[in-house]
């Protein structure tokens, strides 16, 4: 286990922000925990730390939102994300983590600002479009695979079909659940699921595990308005996160 007490200044405040994010209160957050850690570790340790913490969050997201989630979305996102998380582990030596990292960026934006300034006239909530949502299912599961990217494809889908706030976190927590479950072998592979790191991770897990349940607790008690407000902020605050790292990591 790794005992520098700098790197759990960085540390904790990332697997708190995993807790929220896994809850479904506050989006895309998680993405801003592997450059968090990073500070105190090498990114790539810092990937294979907080795996597994992203999977003790899931068990306990689903056993949370057991029975509420949306089937319809599911089916179509699901068999799309293994597509998309195949088309990763095929492409991880030759696709610039860079530029995903900056196309989801300005693609969330654009959905974002399209949302706020009603470029286009708004469409009422209704049954799930499945070529959008095999597109996004397949965005989100190579870019999950690839730069931990997976959130903002998957709500751009999701968002506007106006969920209530527990069916919404309900089918984005299963559906990172079976995403994060394909992720073990390659991860393993490659060497990151080490025992040191194994250890790291269980010492991180009850960080996670409160703030989790803070954010489930939240999730039950929030009126659907705000929740679509806060939500579509964070995405938007993630965009520009996305933007910001691959564009430098571009110029660089």
């Amino acid at each position: 286990m790794i005992t520098d007490p700098w790197f759990y200044v960085f540390a904790i405040p990332a697997t708190v922000m995993i807790g929220l994010s896994k809850s479904g209160f506050a989006g895309g957050i998680a993405l801003i925990a592997v450059p968090l850690m990073a500070l105190g570790v090498p990114p790539f340790q810092a990937a294979g730390i907080l795996l597994p913490i992203l999977i003790a969050m899931d068990v306990i997201g689903l056993v949370a939102y057991r029975g509420d989630f949306d089937r319809r979305c599911l089916a179509i996102l699901l068999p799309a994300a293994a597509v998309g998380i195949f088309i990763g582990w095929l492409t991880a030596a030759v696709v610039s983590e860079a530029m995903v990292r900056l196309t989801v960026g300005l693609i969330a934006a654009a959905f974002t600002l399209d949302y706020w300034l009603g470029l286009r006239p708004a469409k009422a909530a209704g049954e799930p479009d499945r070529t959008a949502g095999s597109l996004w299912g397949a965005v989100a599961g190579f870019t999950s695979f690839v730069s931990h990217a997976g959130s903002a494809p998957l709500q751009m889908f999701l968002l506007p079909l106006r969920l209530s706030p527990t069916r919404y976190a309900g089918t984005s927590v299963i559906f990172f659940a079976s995403v994060n479950a394909l992720k073990i072998i390659p991860y393993f592979a490659l060497g990151n699921l080490s025992a040191r790191n194994l250890m790291t991770s269980a010492a991180l897990v009850p960080f996670a595990a409160l703030a989790m349940f803070a954010g489930i607790r939240l999730i039950r008690v929030i009126a659907p308005e705000p929740f679509y407000r806060l939500t579509y902020f964070l995405v938007f605050v993630v965009a520009l996160k996305l933007i910001w790292d691959g564009g430098w990591a571009l110029a660089g």
